[in-house]
């Protein structure tokens, strides 16, 4: 991660700590941010949430889980219901992460070709590891699953098996760890969640750094009341679509 931190132009969804807003070095912001907040009983208590909540979901949702799936195998026989890929979880430790497929099956070779021919295309995948105009995507129900966040539904079986929370930190892949620098340690230090601070605070129309500074605020500020308000928003941004691509 660089030395500075690029202010957020999406600072007023970040209500845990308003002041991490004027910082610009990372020296600055673990300053502010204090000591991890590790309470034993409240972590115990969040555990149970996940399981009930996840059970819940993974219940009452399992006729969207069909016909989700009927969809996809309709708009793309070829390939599977569900995508697994690899992130980085607790202390480091790599877990398949689950999402219904939204991509063709020769999604790499696609990525490549346009990769190969279009240099503007290569920058921004190698700058935020999405394409906005992603020719990998099943037609019609693809775009329409990612825009809503329903392709990620299967992680609340993440979540019931212990990989993910419902709220924390975005899961990510090898190659962004880099992007995290001094944070790394940080950001392994808990469990990535299915919604967090970056999924309500403009999303993919963020930074990179913007980002990060996200998922550490939430680690260092992480409650019981504060997951309840990102469930809410994310309930919202979900409607709106924002950021979303």
């Amino acid at each position: 991660m660089k030395s500075t931190i690029e202010k957020s132009n999406h600072a007023d969804n970040i209500t845990v700590s308003q002041e991490l807003c004027n910082i610009t070095t990372v020296d600055d912001f673990l300053k502010k941010c204090g000591p991890l907040n590790n309470n034993r009983p409240q972590n115990g208590f969040c555990r149970i949430f996940d399981v009930v909540f996840s059970l819940a979901v993974l219940v009452l949702l399992s006729p969207v889980f069909l016909v989700i799936g009927l969809l996809i195998k309709l708009n793309s026989p070829d390939g599977p219901v569900f995508f697994a890929h690899r992130r980085i979880g607790l202390n480091g430790e790599e877990f398949d992460c689950y999402k219904f497929r939204t991509m063709v099956p020769d999604a790499d070779k696609k990525l490549r070709k346009l990769l190969d021919s279009n240099p503007e295309a290569k920058a921004e995948y190698e700058r935020d590891f999405k394409l906005k105009d992603d020719p990998r995507i099943v037609p019609r129900i693809g775009d329409i699953l990612r825009k809503t966040s329903l392709d990620e539904l299967p992680q609340f079986y993440n979540v019931l098996i212990g990989d993910m929370s419902v709220v924390g930190p975005r899961p990510i892949v090898e190659a962004e760890k880099e992007k995290y620098g001094n944070f790394m340690n940080t950001l392994v230090s808990v469990k990535p969640g299915i919604t967090g601070l970056w999924q309500v605070s403009g999303r993919n129309d963020t930074s990179y750094d913007t980002r990060v500074m996200l998922d550490v605020n939430y680690i260092y500020n992480k409650n019981i009341l504060l997951d309840m308000k990102l469930i809410f928003k994310t309930v919202m941004v979900m409607l709106t679509k924002q950021g979303a691509y």
